[in-house]
């Protein structure tokens, strides 16, 4: 799977800039003829203009006609990132998956609210975490705040997932949690994980760290980003994963009676 990283400078509350430079960069990330392509957490409108709900997209519905647009005119993957949901009277942190033809593949609503930023006054949490399939290839796809839950990450590497996608909103302040916790995440479930964050910064305050990041299962870095907007490109050849197992195979070590 040919992947490409969209790590967009992020305006604050602004949907239309933030439309902009997604497509922007996703037009010149097609020079590379990717397979699929990732954007970050709340690409729409920053983490987090408040009251969130008077940002929220309603049912997902402009963001949706939008990415099933560009997945079908470019005939690509999208994974695409997450955007502000409001959905009757909650808002969600929804993720949104296209295949080449356009087609939704799968929703995801964030299950672990960040507490404290507030997170779970703004947000209603999501109660179901699901795989799919890119190309043939089983992916999952969490949020930010949810790759700090090892139980989570296992649960999708227990239904042999190849890659997990992580969009986030990741502070420059913990930027070495962000390196350490992809990395382990990769390395203990033997899985790619292909992490998008955004750069930029919030009401001068809030920087995001940029750093998105391609880790092999091995956890061995194929593509890393600095601070500033750019595109990765990485070429994730799944195959490892079978020969990983065969010479360290900790599924078949595991033993969850004791755990």
């Amino acid at each position: 799977m040919k992947l490409s990283i969209l790590q967009m400078n992020i305006q604050f509350g602004n949907f239309e800039a933030n439309l902009d430079t997604m497509e922007r960069l996703l037009a010149e990330a097609m020079q590379q003829r990717p397979d699929a392509v990732l954007l970050p957490e709340l690409w729409d409108v920053g983490f987090y203009p408040r009251p969130i709900a008077r940002y929220a997209d309603p049912d997902g519905t402009l963001v949706r006609k939008i990415l099933s647009g560009l997945a079908a005119k470019y005939q690509i993957n999208i994974i695409g990132g997450s955007i502000a949901n409001r959905i009757g009277q909650h808002v969600f942190n929804t993720s949104y998956v296209f295949d080449r033809s356009g087609h939704l593949t799968s929703t995801y609503h964030k299950t672990h609210l960040f507490t404290p930023h507030g997170e779970k006054k703004d947000f209603t949490a999501g109660d179901t975490v699901m795989t799919y399939t890119i190309d043939g290839i089983k992916c999952a796809t969490l949020l930010c705040y949810d790759i700090r839950f090892p139980e989570l990450v296992r649960r999708l590497a227990l239904e042999n997932i190849s890659v997990l996608f992580l969009p986030a909103a990741w502070p420059i302040e913990r930027l070495m949690h962000w390196q350490t916790l992809t990395r382990a995440r990769a390395i203990e479930n033997q899985i790619f994980v292909a992490a998008a964050n955004g750069s930029g910064t919030f009401e001068e305050t809030f920087q995001l760290a940029g750093n998105s990041c391609i880790i092999d299962p091995w956890g061995e870095l194929l593509a890393r980003a600095g601070e500033e907007e750019t595109i990765l490109h990485a070429n994730l050849k799944t195959a490892i994963r079978s020969q990983i197992r065969e010479s360290m195979d900790i599924f078949a070590d595991r033993r969850p009676e004791l755990y």
